[in-house]
């Protein structure tokens, strides 16, 4: 009987040495009084020693070595902490992603610059006082291109704007190669609306059409993509978490102070089912997001190919001038069709045949910028390396708000194993991890959530995603339906259609290559002066003089 009796006795120091040491430590709050006060608070809010937790509204009412005023500074706390990794994910993201919008639309914008640039200084080298004369029809034309790249289909209509330019065109080049005539504006404007008909340029016109529409919607679409990414996240980090939220965190996070217990830190599980209630709303968001990301790169793939901006804009000069050379070789069949149309025009009283090709102001051949001496774009550097950088951070952004509990509960944060603050004491939590999403939370062991109650914020910013997804997919298709100007909606009509049929997604044609080496003028003749009585020779004479100012040309001013 003597072993059972000692080790009865034993037991019993035991139990209650271990009973004394927590009593003690509860009696003795200084851990808590040093942790409180590394937190911001006012040391004096602690109590030397444990006191009665009836009062506490949170965390367990036993002895206690927090009173209701430090309860409610710790939840606010908790808010704060629990907060603030979700926060600064979120502003990585936001950062990330307006940086990648800076990016594209400073390169896109440059482009455009760049072209304009190069085709003015072709030009003039090329054709001299008569493209400086007429340089205002391409000024206008790239400041269209420009507003229509800002803001879409409400400022210009592409399709229109690229008719009346080449039809602006074909008048000033119609005049040039007929001077030996006298045009009526009524004359003038029946010549503009056979353009189509005529195709004095060639396939030029519908191809640039083409490649301009879906090049141009692509990257307008795009970037306003980029735009929208960090409004979204911006708006969904600002939403407030609900009262009960508040209470779980604080719960999971502080309740250990009450019991003395300030490193005990939560068991992972307990922390993913408090994140997941608190973040239920924003999980929802999760799968228009992936749509839309998916969409984004799905449009990323088109402009690394067939609706890269990039290889349509930089050689708009030798594009335009392919187009004048094409003019230039028809000319005569031109004008015959215009004649048995239009009517028989009057000689010009003003016309002089002895003009000599140094009076048309043609001086030299065409000759285009090598591709070393054309402006360098934005930072030096390409569409293609802008689209693969972009492509991985839109990847990485996937599933972004369904992961956010995982990313928060990790680390220092959590306790792993069995020795973890489970909610009421330092044990193993047994509740079973729920999953994302608002419907999931009817079963949340630790936050209370209302399911009847979608965050209308969020409601938003999923609708938002999904209008910008149906562009997205539209764009990717070569066809513009967000006509609105982000200062001033016009409507919602679809326009700018880059395909008007199943069979140009096929056609070989619409992405023509530029030849490094653009053929020269066809007409190059060296004309020979004529005498005033050569009547008939005269008259030949004059329409060869006339079809080497053409010379590709640009377009003199209008002679009378």
């Amino acid at each position: 009987m003597k072993p059972v009796s000692v080790l009865c006795v034993v037991s019993t120091l035991v139990v209650l040495c271990v009973s004394m040491t927590a009593e003690q430590k509860l009696k003795n709050c200084n851990d808590v009084r040093a942790a409180y006060s590394s937190k911001g608070f006012n040391v004096n809010d602690v109590p030397n020693k444990g006191v009665n937790g009836a009062p506490l509204k949170v965390c367990p009412q036993g002895f206690s070595c927090c009173t209701v005023e430090m309860e409610e500074k710790l939840s606010q706390q908790s808010h704060t902490e629990i907060k603030a990794p979700v926060s600064r994910l979120s502003t990585n993201l936001q950062s990330t992603f307006r940086q990648k919008h800076d990016h594209f639309d400073k390169f896109f914008r440059e482009l455009l610059k760049n072209a304009h640039v190069s085709l003015h200084h072709m030009f003039a080298r090329t054709y001299g006082m008569m493209y400086m004369q007429n340089s205002e029809l391409f000024d206008n034309f790239f400041k269209a291109l420009m507003r229509y790249y800002v803001s879409g289909s409400a400022a210009v209509n592409l399709d229109s704007m690229l008719s009346d330019f080449w039809a602006d065109l074909l008048e000033r080049m119609f005049r040039l190669v007929n001077v030996q005539y006298e045009f009526s504006p009524a004359y003038m404007e029946c010549v503009s609306q056979h353009t189509e008909q005529l195709q004095p340029f060639g396939d030029v016109p519908r191809k640039l059409r083409i490649q301009l529409t879906r090049s141009f919607v692509a990257a307008r679409t795009f970037v306003r993509g980029l735009t929208l990414m960090p409004e979204v996240v911006n708006k969904v980090s600002m939403v407030s978490a609900s009262p009960s939220c508040v209470r779980a965190s604080m719960k999971m996070l502080y309740c250990p102070y009450c019991s003395g217990q300030v490193a005990l830190k939560p068991c992972q599980n307990y922390c993913l089912n408090v994140l997941r209630g608190c973040l239920a709303n924003q999980a929802d968001l999760d799968a228009e997001w992936n749509n839309f990301l998916d969409a984004m790169l799905s449009l990323a793939d088109r402009l690394e190919g067939p609706f890269n901006f990039e290889s349509v804009v930089e050689p708009i000069d030798v594009k335009i001038s392919e187009a004048i050379m094409n003019m230039q070789e028809n000319s005569m069949q031109v004008s015959q069709k215009v004649f048995q149309g239009c009517g028989q025009p009057k000689p010009s009283t003003a016309f002089r045949s002895t003009r000599s090709i140094k009076d048309t102001g043609f001086n030299g051949r065409f000759r285009p910028y090598s591709p070393d001496a054309r402006p360098t774009t934005a930072a030096g550097t390409s569409l293609d390396r802008l689209t693969i950088d972009v492509k991985k951070k839109l990847k990485n952004a996937k599933k972004f708000w369904s992961t956010l509990p995982e990313t928060v509960c990790a680390g220092e944060r959590i306790e792993p194993g069995d020795d973890c603050w489970n909610g009421t004491a330092k044990s193993r939590y047994e509740s079973v991890v729920i999953g994302n999403g608002l419907a999931n939370q009817v079963s949340n062991p630790d936050v209370d959530v209302d399911i009847t109650k979608p965050d209308i914020v969020i409601r938003t910013q999923i609708a938002a995603l999904k209008e910008m997804t149906s562009w997205l997919k539209a764009a990717h298709s070569g066809n513009d339906i967000s006509i609105d100007n982000d200062e001033d909606s016009s409507g919602g009509e679809e326009s700018g259609s880059g395909c008007d049929s199943p069979s140009c997604e096929n056609d070989p044609d619409i992405y023509f290559s530029t030849p490094p080496n653009p053929g020269k003028p066809a007409i190059e003749r060296e004309v020979k002066g004529i005498k005033p009585s050569d009547g008939g020779v005269a008259s030949k004479g004059s329409m060869a003089l006339a079809l080497c100012g053409l010379a590709l040309a640009l377009l003199a001013p209008h002679l009378r």
